[in-house]
């Protein structure tokens, strides 16, 4: 699938209010065209890098605004939920059912929610990289290799931070979900999973791209994607939710 469909597909699959916030291609694939056409001065190129510049700052506004927001919703919110309900409920009443079942689909939400985040980060960049690539390509430049080596250093590409908040959600997961399971009936866990499936298949969608992107990218060599690293594959099969695209 060539990159712009990929592109295409992933915003639809993506939450709506990020849709505006992911890399114009399209603009700028067009802008190379016209300028490998017209005028490939460096007055064109300037122009050209504003553009991107004007991207790369849009990415790093959302990815840092969404990377703060995880931050009080996992470490504040969702602890400071499953501490009460460990506080205040026993495992014996009906309260505590109903609300470690709320808790354990915000918590498969977050999950997903952030790994759509991490997914967000790999197919800007490389966005970045291939209309970098085709601009070079068509006007003789050499820009790709600089201004991927500033976007190396750019906060939206900095997913350590995001990466370690998807595995402490995972461990999350671990400790909250067997409580859940033992309590809610099954007629509750098919409700609960028909609620979560939208986030859920986003995020499993999302994980599919981050592996083409790794796995078929022709523009692997030092500037490539950092390894993925998947969610475990138990800890995903746990959630029992249906998903239209296998996990490998």
């Amino acid at each position: 699938m060539k990159f712009g469909k990929r592109l295409k597909r992933q915003i639809e699959e993506s939450l709506p209010e990020w849709r505006d916030k992911f890399l114009s291609y399209k603009d700028l694939k067009k802008l190379v065209r016209l300028i490998s056409t017209t005028d490939a001065s460096p007055q064109a190129e300037g122009e050209f890098v504003s553009l991107l510049d004007a991207e790369v700052e849009k990415f790093n506004a959302f990815f840092m605004e969404q990377e703060e927001e995880f931050v009080i919703r996992q470490r504040q919110e969702l602890q400071e939920r499953i501490r009460r309900a460990a506080e205040s409920l026993r495992p014996s009443e009906a309260g505590y059912a109903a609300e470690m079942g709320r808790i354990r689909k915000d918590i498969v939400n977050f999950h997903g929610e952030m790994v759509l985040l991490v997914n967000y980060s790999s197919i800007n960049y490389t966005g970045l990289a291939k209309i970098l690539k085709k601009y070079d390509k068509r006007t003789g430049g050499l820009l790709r290799l600089p201004f991927i080596e500033t976007v190396l250093k750019q906060p939206f590409f900095t997913t350590e931070l995001i990466s370690r908040l998807v595995k402490e959600c995972e461990i999350m997961m671990e400790a909250v979900f067997p409580a859940a399971e033992e309590q809610v009936e099954r007629r509750e866990r098919e409700a609960l999973a028909m609620a979560e499936q939208s986030i859920f298949r986003n995020a499993v969608a999302a994980l599919i791209t981050m592996q083409e992107l790794r796995k078929g990218s022709s523009t692997y060599g030092h500037f490539s994607l950092p390894p993925l690293i998947l969610p475990d594959p138990d800890l995903l099969q746990s959630l029992q939710i249906p998903s239209p695209i296998p996990i490998q």
